[in-house]
């Protein structure tokens, strides 16, 4: 019986950054060695980042990678350390049709080793890859020290036949898949599920190792496992953070571990620490030091304030109160309690001798006279993103932008969405998790540990709060006329998001909907709405995908279009 040593290497990569992620590569290489490994194994796509899309399709991007694959591998050996196996995704590039591949490289001995290309290509949900690549048409087996290592990559595991078929009949030790696994709701337990079918069908242990950060609108989450023959889960990394961890297996199929098996996040925690790990690389990867936004006293606002601190940092956190006419004292004092509270500027700009003057040129009436008041707010918003380079964060919900609940070029104006793909329910429930969180001492800044771009973690209030309770309890409303209600142009926000969930992200239609139990004049309401908002839907930011279903890559649907039911 042999045995080797393999060291999971769950990183945060940067799509492009072909010398960035190299580095990388280099350095968890060297930890790997230094911590006994024999193999080292990185996610899908690491040395381009993931996903590329279109850039696969440029010739000039592919060459670039294959000659630092090869450069990577030579500085391996150039330190010593050619003797190591490094397991890691690239782009490469299929010589019979000149079209790209995703492909999984072995840099040994200061050379690529080994390649397998990825068979089966996803094509559902956020996935395009089958427009982009050309598959694979063969499984790969290293023999690593007697130690027969099978390899997969992300979605040749999820789908029957294909290479993972091929190597239950070559008799591995062990199959090892490399992912680009975004998160979403409830993925987690899928994954183990998936990779047991796979253990099971091989006869062998899998080591499951996953991407992990933010990607324009995508979040990785890690959480990188290792499963024994019997199915069992004997290691795994935690969530949303880099980590490295160790793994060993012999050629009998037997696993001795290092790492302790991560617990299992609260899933309001899971979600929340999704949408501030996705700013704050949406931030740090296009060099946003600091974010702006709208504070209205409101809950929404107040959420995303708080996440921005978390990512960033409250001293770079920005807060722009901008009270109308209409807006209540308690309005004005939970934006000012608010920034307290996290640390933040906030900056008070009344509108109401903007509004006086546009309304003196345009005498506006109605809605038009409300959206007005919504566009002042968006361009003084702007014009505190553009004049101090901060990147203007939008805070609508998916409640909102389904509904259409929102000005176009006003309140929907920013570059980042973080709580875009949440329901305003749960909108609710992660502003009380997060106060829980502050309760037991989670002080901003001090959400979501990182080795890299750690901010400053500013203590919580004595009151153990975060964000002000009134900000959570009172009737949410836009306040751009006397007494205005969310509830006045909208369904309960309770029934509403149910509504939401099975015709958005189940796709009911009206009678499906009708069967669910939900009142016909409820149903017409919601469905009409959302047919109706897709051209705004369309115009807004881009915001961390949490959900099994996101508006964006997600949902593609005509926004002219006749259909109705």
């Amino acid at each position: 019986m042999t045995q080797i040593r393999l060291a999971l290497a769950q990183i945060d990569t940067c799509v492009g950054d072909l010398s960035g992620n190299a580095r990388m590569i280099l350095e968890y290489s060297r930890r790997a060695h230094d911590g006994g490994a024999n193999v080292v194994v990185f996610p899908e796509m690491t040395l381009t980042g993931y996903p590329i899309e279109d850039l696969a399709l440029r010739g000039t991007f592919r060459r670039a990678a294959w000659d630092k694959a090869n450069e990577v591998a030579a500085c391996l050996r150039g330190e010593g350390l050619g003797d190591l196996y490094v397991i890691a995704g690239t782009v490469g590039t299929d010589h019979g049709n000149d079209k790209p591949r995703n492909r999984l490289v072995v840099l040994h001995d200061g050379v690529v080793w080994a390649a397998y290309d990825k068979h089966f290509l996803p094509n559902y949900g956020v996935f395009d890859e089958f427009r982009i690549f050309s598959p694979g048409d063969r499984c790969l087996v290293l023999d690593i020290k007697g130690v027969r290592v099978g390899v997969a990559v992300c979605e040749d595991i999820w789908q029957d036949g294909g290479p993972v078929a091929e190597l239950a009949g070559r008799g591995v030790d062990v199959l090892v898949t490399i992912n680009g696994s975004p998160y979403e709701e409830g993925k987690t337990h899928t994954r183990l599920d998936i990779a047991r079918r796979r253990g099971a069908e091989v006869g062998a242990p899998v080591v499951y190792v996953n991407q992990v950060g933010g990607q324009d609108d995508l979040v990785f989450d890690g959480a990188s496992f290792v499963i024994d023959v019997s199915g069992e889960v004997v290691l795994r990394s935690p969530m949303f953070v880099e980590d490295m961890s160790y793994v060993s297996v012999d050629s009998d199929g037997g696993v001795a571990h290092d790492g302790p098996v991560a617990a299992d996040l609260d899933p309001d925690e899971e979600v929340y620490l999704a949408c501030v790990l996705g700013l704050r690389d949406y931030m740090r990867k296009n060099h946003f030091e600091g974010v702006c936004l709208g504070l209205s006293g409101g809950i929404d606002s107040a959420l995303v304030a708080v996440m921005a601190a978390d990512a960033c940092g409250g001293e770079n956190v920005h807060g722009i109160s901008m009270p109308s006419m209409y807006s209540s004292d308690g309005s004005r004092d939970d934006a000012a309690v608010l920034a307290g509270l996290i640390g933040a500027s906030l900056d008070v700009r009344p509108i109401e001798p903007l509004f006086t003057a546009f309304q003196g040129e345009l005498h506006l009436e109605g809605v038009a006279e409300e959206n007005l008041q919504a566009r002042i707010r968006g361009v003084i918003v702007m014009a505190f993103s553009n004049s101090r380079g901060l990147l203007a964060l939008a805070t609508g919900n998916k409640s909102e932008l389904a509904c259409g609940y929102s000005t176009i070029y006003g309140d929907a104006v920013g570059g980042y969405a973080p709580i875009k793909d949440l329901l305003k329910t749960r909108v609710w429930e992660l502003s009380r998790w997060r106060n829980k969180a502050a309760s037991r001492g989670i002080g901003v800044g001090g959400a979501l540990p990182s080795s890299r771009g750690a901010v400053s973690i500013r203590p919580v209030d004595p009151s153990g709060l975060v964000i002000p309770e009134s900000s959570i309890t009172k009737p949410p409303s836009a306040e751009l006329r006397p007494g205005q209600k969310d509830s006045d142009s909208l369904p309960d926000y309770a029934v509403l998001d149910k509504v939401l969930a099975a015709y958005i992200e189940h796709a009911h239609g009206r009678a499906d909907l009708l069967a669910d139990g939900f009142d016909a004049d409820t149903v017409d309401t919601v469905m009409r709405l959302v047919d109706r908002a897709e051209w705004k839907r369309r115009q807004y930011p881009l915001g961390p995908k949490v959900t099994a279903l996101a508006f964006g890559r997600d949902r593609r649907l005509p926004i002219t279009s006749a259909f109705r039911e």
